[in-house]
């Protein structure tokens, strides 16, 4: 294990306030971006399965059918 000499201090103390706040600001923005991205991203995929499930025919429809046609041919 190593040991810090007495006369280091953490990053923080090193940096200027002003750059610490750049970061920190800058860490912000990273997120917000990222979350916009990913929004993006989920509104895309919703839009695509809308889109395909628009364009299914019938026969597709039906074959994802839950009821069991069979009952009404009586």
């Amino acid at each position: 294990m190593s040991k810090r000499p007495k006369n280091e201090g953490s990053l923080g103390e090193h940096l200027n306030k002003d750059v610490l706040q750049k970061l920190r600001s800058k860490k912000s923005e990273l997120k917000q971006h990222e979350e916009k991205r990913q929004e993006q991203q989920r509104r895309q995929r919703m839009e695509e399965r809308e889109r395909r499930e628009a364009n299914k025919s019938f026969e597709e429809l039906l074959n994802e059918s839950d009821l069991d046609w069979k009952s009404f041919k009586k």
